[in-house]
């Protein structure tokens, strides 16, 4: 007579655990932006570090890069590969380049004092290591390369005061579960769709050397504030081109999986930030 009572109580729960697996699956979710505007973990330290130790020491320089796309690449500030491979602006690159990915460390500095405090006689002082400082130089400039953009870079003017944005487009935000997606936001729409730029800069990046970005736009706004536009159908701006706030410089494509949206990432001295909290609510 227990064994029949518990019968239904046992096939109700088999039932409960059979639609709760069913409901897992799906589409990526559409939230409201208030929902999106929950406390991501942007430059955290732990994912800092692991970054940090999944970086190469150096990079190649391939065609159609720029110390932009390099330091967005390794989530990095463009400065700071500057300042460590001693390039001045307009930091001009060239295919062949290594660039180093990291600070100089004097690795051996220690051992080599500890050895030669051994070596030596007690009372008797050590070695004398000389410090050398680099000077930062510009890179030469090969023959026959083309220096327009460079003096058209030099000559435009950093944005003063605060960055004022503005949506790049509009749609429906979504989460997603990709390498980068964590680093911005994605907001579905239409194959094609307008593309603005988010606030007034200079385009650093045009084209499609980024893996996982697809065709993509970076614009630098001023020396802090860096935004990216990805998974474009057509990019209708150029490298150093000036543009303004409100200016349409892609169409909306659609990423490797068959989504059509945008992929937009606001960096701040080269780590993401929630752009949510800079966009005005809508």
């Amino acid at each position: 007579m227990l064994f029949i009572n518990r019968v239904p109580y046992i096939t109700l729960l088999l039932l409960c655990l059979l639609l709760n697996a069913c409901a897992s699956g799906g589409n990526a979710p559409v939230v409201s932006p208030a929902e999106a505007r929950q406390p991501k973990k942007y430059g955290t330290t732990r994912s800092a570090q692991k970054t940090r130790d999944a970086r190469p020491d150096s990079y190649t320089v391939k065609r159609g890069d720029t110390l932009y796309s390099i330091a967005w690449n390794y989530g990095l500030d463009y400065r700071h590969i500057a300042a460590w491979n001693s390039i001045r602006s307009p930091y001009t690159i060239y295919p062949g380049q290594r660039i180093r990915l990291h600070s100089i460390k004097l690795k051996h500095t220690a051992q080599t004092r500890s050895a030669a405090q051994k070596k030596a006689a007690p009372l008797t002082p050590g070695p004398v290591t000389k410090k050398v400082e680099s000077k930062s130089t510009a890179p030469e400039t090969k023959p026959g390369t083309d220096n327009t953009q460079q003096a058209r870079s030099e000559s435009l003017p950093n944005i003063p005061g605060p960055v004022k944005w503005l949506w790049p487009t509009k749609g429906k935000i979504v989460k997603m579960d990709t390498p980068i997606s964590k680093n911005g936001i994605n907001i579905v729409g239409t194959e094609g769709q307008n593309i603005y730029a988010a606030a007034p800069g200079e385009v650093v990046y045009s084209g499609s050397g980024l893996l996982g970005y697809g065709r993509l736009i970076i614009i630098k706004h001023n020396d802090t504030y860096l935004s990216a536009y990805a998974h474009n159908k057509e990019l209708l701006v150029k490298e150093g081109e000036r543009v303004n706030t409100g200016q349409k410089i892609a169409l909306m494509g659609k990423t490797s999986a068959g989504r059509t949206l945008l992929h937009f990432e606001i960096r701040k001295n080269g780590q993401p930030v929630d752009p949510l909290g800079y966009l005005p609510k809508q």
